[in-house]
């Protein structure tokens, strides 16, 4: 008996030894189908998905004021400027003039989608990343939107130059997707989704099956039992395997 209603406590009872045993009875299944399920994601993930590449620029900006000495208020304001630095960095008119230099077709949505910018805490370098599934337009990207950038920053916020810390690279190795760690998830999944399934059908049975359950549940005592004949429990064990 899965689960019972106890009327005295208004509970809701679960025997936990009994589940554990459905689990056991259940484990060559779970493998069979955590085994398929790796094996779908493994095939969808390696032939299916267009890999992704990223490549990454990145810039240091310096706010200098009209002296040529660099203050500890420059450098303070350097780091307090970079998420606005971020924001033009990812704006329209820079993404738009890097869609007509490289003669992309794409809008600026869609180029947006390709781009990540981050602003490590409490520095002035700004990383501007691109991904795409051609490694060299990934750079070339990575690359125009650095010196677009520069120009846009430049004239917006009146500093002196943005200068490149780091040029774009030219990936070598995909990003994404993973073909090991999908695998591995869509395992998993396979494994828990036949232990939901095999827990909650336990769960709802609420049949009787042993003279301990009518007398736990139903309050009589049992008087006999009639033992089942051989071909009643070879059907018996052929009904529970199907």
């Amino acid at each position: 008996m899965a689960n019972t209603y106890n009327q005295e406590n208004d509970e809701l009872e679960i025997d936990l030894g009994a589940i554990f045993m459905v689990l056991v009875r259940k484990i060559p299944m779970m493998m069979a189908v955590g085994l398929f399920f790796a094996l779908v994601t493994f095939l969808v993930s390696k032939f299916v998905l267009v890999p992704t590449f990223e490549s990454t620029t990145k810039v240091y900006i310096l706010n200098k004021q009209e002296n040529s000495n660099v203050t500890y208020s420059d450098l303070q304001m350097g780091t307090q400027l970079t998420k606005d630095y971020a924001e033009l960095i990812k704006s329209r008119y820079v993404l738009e003039e890097v869609i007509h230099q490289l003669d992309l077709d794409l809008t600026y949505e869609q180029l947006v989608g390709k781009v990540t910018v981050t602003t490590p805490s409490d520095t002035r370098i700004i990383s501007i990343k691109a991904s795409d599934s051609s490694p060299v337009l990934a750079m070339n990207i990575a690359n125009a939107i650095r010196e677009a950038a520069s120009v846009h920053i430049t004239n917006v916020m009146d500093i002196e130059a943005v200068n490149v810390a780091e040029t774009a690279n030219l990936p070598s190795e995909k990003a994404s997707p993973s073909v090991f760690k999908n695998t591995f998830i869509g395992g998993v999944l396979g494994v828990f989704l036949i232990a939901g399934i095999a827990i909650l059908l336990f769960l709802l049975n609420d049949t009787i099956k042993t003279s301990e359950d009518v007398e736990k549940y139903l309050g009589l005592s049992t008087l006999a039992l009639i033992p089942l004949g051989e071909g009643e429990k070879k059907s018996k064990k052929k009904n529970r395997r199907n």
